[in-house]
């Protein structure tokens, strides 16, 4: 691949945008990386975010410049049965979310001298004047019938053909780690470049201290539901279990009469990168940016997709099949049969590339400079 070096780069430092989708933290922990290596490469970052996503995003980048962009705020159901309706009955206020963080950027270009855009599945946020990328490993949005997955990609594709390049956090060939998610049969139009798995986390020497980690996370009301399902089987769970409930700004601490079981309402990116790799097996959702951190860490764990949410449904099971993960539904989970079966479950270690998404960085702010 072309390095940075080889080009004759002026005295210049691109100013470029980059916007987490708010479906779930794991949009904006993904942009970490991403973000690392902009900095790295001498580029001004300006994050547009709110909420969640730009809180977690300020505490590891407290130095950069971050401005207001309204999310999409999708409402989940507690039923997986009537996820999709309530999703259905919402699409009218995601195509103008679209629209208006379009008509947001034309002013955002212009008052913060932006030279160019990344975007992690925010869909409006597309130029015709300048660079801009778009970051997705759902090429392939999976529904529960070919049918509506056909259409579902073709809205997609739409929208991802606005803009300059699409980045897909997945490696071209086998193995890979999201299958039809990533790898479809017809790819979008825009030019597709395949950057590898993103993660925050980081690889070290660190000595065990847990027997098992309980991440949970996600949209709410199917994290309460999941965790009143873990408490229920808490007590027969044997050695030392560290529980992350998932719930950021809850002061409210959760007590069990058990020394063996440490709960913490949410730690940040730095101890949880510790607590995992201190834990010999991981329990947590399927959400493709755990499954990237957890790959990454090289860490065995046990994924219980949310209910209703079929890309963590499709990618659970592909996650079985390759032998990277042990996966259960939410509606049969037990904890002590969970961990009795991941122990006889043969797990094989992913040996996918960690780190080429920063050459595509590289050469991506390199053209910027010319």
């Amino acid at each position: 691949m072309i390095k940075a070096e080889n080009f004759n780069i002026p005295d210049h430092k691109p100013r470029i945008l980059i916007a987490p989708l708010d479906w779930g933290l794991g949009h904006a922990t993904r942009c970490i990386p991403i973000i690392s290596a902009l900095i790295q490469q001498g580029s001004t970052v300006i994050v547009a975010a709110e909420g969640r996503m730009k809180a977690l995003l300020q505490k590891e980048f407290p130095d950069i410049q971050f401005i207001e962009l309204k999310g999409y705020r999708i409402q989940y159901s507690r039923s997986a049965f009537w996820m999709p309706v309530k999703l259905l009955f919402q699409l009218p206020k995601i195509f103008f979310r679209i629209y208006a963080e379009n008509q947001w950027l034309k002013n955002a270009v212009k008052e913060y001298s932006i030279n160019a855009i990344i975007s992690d599945n925010r869909m409006g946020l597309f130029h015709n004047k300048i660079p801009a990328v778009y970051i997705t490993h759902q090429l392939t949005i999976k529904t529960d019938s070919h049918f509506t997955e056909s259409i579902a990609q073709k809205i997609h594709y739409h929208y991802i053909n606005k803009f300059s390049a699409c980045w897909v956090p997945d490696v071209k060939g086998e193995p890979n780690l999201a299958g039809a998610l990533s790898h479809p049969i017809i790819l979008p139009k825009a030019t597709v470049t395949y950057i590898g798995p993103l993660s925050r986390f980081e690889k070290k020497d660190v000595e065990s201290k847990y027997d098992l980690c309980i991440i949970l996370s996600g949209p709410e009301p199917q994290r309460t539901v999941f965790e009143k399902i873990i408490l229920q089987d808490l007590h027969k769970v044997k050695g030392k279990v560290c529980l992350v409930r998932g719930i950021p700004g809850e002061t409210e601490e959760l007590q069990l009469n058990n020394s063996s079981i440490e709960i913490k309402n949410h730690i940040a990116g730095n101890e949880l990168n510790n607590v995992i790799l201190q834990s010999k097996m991981i329990i947590s959702r399927c959400g493709y940016s755990t499954v990237m951190d957890l790959v990454k860490l090289q860490k065995k764990a046990i994924l219980v997709p949310t209910p209703g949410q079929t890309e963590q449904e499709y990618l659970g099971r592909y996650l079985q099949a390759q032998k990277i993960f042990y996966c259960v539904d939410q509606n049969s989970f037990s904890l002590p049969e969970a961990l009795k079966s991941a122990a006889a479950f043969e797990f094989n270690t992913s040996t996918v590339s960690v780190n080429d998404y920063k050459n595509v960085v590289e050469i991506f702010v390199a053209t910027l400079k010319l």
